[in-house]
């Protein structure tokens, strides 16, 4: 596939390195000429020196004949233009755009309608960090929550300690001790490294475990890996920007929410259009007035302004403080490793969530989901089932007759409103949706591959 991505920022080049290594032809676009040399240098990719809206630059980049338009640099108005003119111009298939301003996402169908700008979807950072600590914050004790099948499945990833009542045995005893409820462990990660599990792996203390449910069954099957934490109440939250914004207006009907920011201006706004969240003018690195809010007391702080070290500051002292759970917004991946695990519970990079949507654009085959995991080593994908037997390399077939490449593991099958777990015996039939598990993403074009039709199969 020749795919243009417009800028190449944290999201542009993650991107770009993710597809590079699956066999697409990549063009990177920035004005940024020693950015897009230390790329060239490191990735088998093109690139193209100037302004990505400008139709003389999309035209050296490969438009005409481009599949896709991938348009992620800062500028919403630069995203925006270059993906109508990838359309009026050069009538490229498929554009795909950052739209971060929350007041052309509020007129969505006005400004992208039939007759509008012409973006076939619109990716927007802040909605899609909003919904995952949301879910977050809805289970208690997970490091990533991922919906399948419209929320029908999930994806959950815990850690598992001392206590535990699967810790110290065996995957299958799973099965035995909780005989009504169906789940799949995808894969474990051991001190770092992936386990494809299997009925006789034992889980220990500390292992990151990856299991998948129907969404009325995690809280039940996170019980078994870890002491179940009780709900959360009190939540608190570092930074009034966009992302901070949203989550107060998103939760502030179901939990007690307090939120501070340093602006007098931006608190007023606040005060203004949220309904039930406390606004509080100041520093979330005050400790006098993390102290005064009863931080000793708080479930969740969320710290979520633009910068990473005052995020990583104010999250550690309020984990000091005696706050349960720390959720740290990380825009650095760099820092991502260094800090998750100790004082912050759980560090969130905007650039893995953005990924995984984008991805789910690119993949080829029916694919409808894709979720980066583990900062982007593994990766969780729904795909659709198609054909039969004779087209297939899925339909008609047993889970266990399913030629899976290296690494690849079926945690489920949804079926119209129905959660299969991938057990052995479960036959794919057309129309399914197959929720896969890579911990090896260079097999990702391997995966692809099981869900094209072909007019024969042998």
């Amino acid at each position: 596939m020749k795919i243009i991505i417009l800028g190449a920022g944290q999201v542009g080049a993650s991107l770009a390195e993710n597809l590079a290594n699956e066999d697409n032809d990549i063009t990177v676009v920035d004005m940024d000429s020693a950015r897009l040399r230390e790329l060239q240098d490191r990735l088998d990719i093109r690139t193209v020196e100037g302004k990505a809206s400008h139709p003389s630059i999309l035209d050296r980049a490969g438009a005409p004949d481009a599949d896709m338009i991938i348009a992620v640099t800062n500028s919403d108005e630069v995203n925006m233009i270059a993906c109508h003119l990838g359309q009026t111009l050069f009538k490229t298939p498929t554009k795909i755009a950052r739209v971060r301003e929350h007041d052309y996402l509020h007129r969505n169908d006005q400004i992208f309608g039939e007759k509008g700008i012409a973006i076939d979807v619109r990716i927007s950072p802040e909605l899609l960090v909003t919904k995952h600590i949301k879910r977050l914050i809805q289970h208690p004790g997970a490091l990533q929550v991922l919906d399948f099948a419209e929320g029908k499945a999930q994806l959950v990833a815990v850690k598992a300690y001392y206590g535990g009542p699967l810790v110290g045995r065996e995957i299958s005893y799973l099965r035995t001790h909780m005989p009504n409820v169906d789940t799949r462990v995808a894969a474990i990660f051991r001190r770092g490294s992936p386990i494809i599990p299997k009925g006789d792996t034992v889980i220990e203390a500390d292992d990151e475990v990856f299991f998948i449910a129907a969404r009325k069954d995690i809280r039940a099957v996170m019980s078994e890996m870890r002491r179940l934490d009780r709900p959360y109440k009190r939540i608190i939250i570092a930074g009034g920007g966009n992302i901070g914004a949203r989550l107060a207006q998103t939760i502030e009907d179901s939990y007690q929410v307090k939120i501070i920011e340093r602006g007098i201006q931006r608190c007023n706004w606040l005060a203004r259009n949220l309904s039930n969240t406390i606004v509080l003018q100041g520093s979330a690195s005050d400790r006098e007035l993390l102290i005064e809010e009863n931080i000793e007391d708080t479930d969740v702080f969320c710290a979520l302004t633009n910068d990473d070290e005052a995020n990583i500051m104010a999250s550690m002292l309020a984990k000091r403080q005696g706050v349960r759970t720390v959720m740290t917004l990380i825009n650095n991946p760099a820092y991502v490793d260094l800090v998750q695990g100790g004082e912050i519970d759980i560090a969130i990079s905007p650039q893995q969530t953005t990924i995984g949507a984008l991805l789910t654009h690119v993949r080829r085959g029916d694919v409808v989901e894709v979720h980066s995991l583990r900062r982007g080593a593994a990766e969780a994908l729904e795909a659709v089932a198609h054909g039969d037997k004779s087209s297939s390399k899925v339909v008609g077939r047993t889970i266990e007759e399913i030629n899976l490449p290296p690494g690849t593991t079926i945690g489920a099958v949804v079926r119209n409103d129905e959660v299969l777990i991938a057990h052995d015996d479960v036959v794919v039939e057309s129309g399914d949706h197959v929720i896969l598990f890579l911990v090896d993403k260079k097999r990702i074009t391997e995966v692809e591959r099981l869900f094209q039709v072909g007019l024969t199969f042998f």
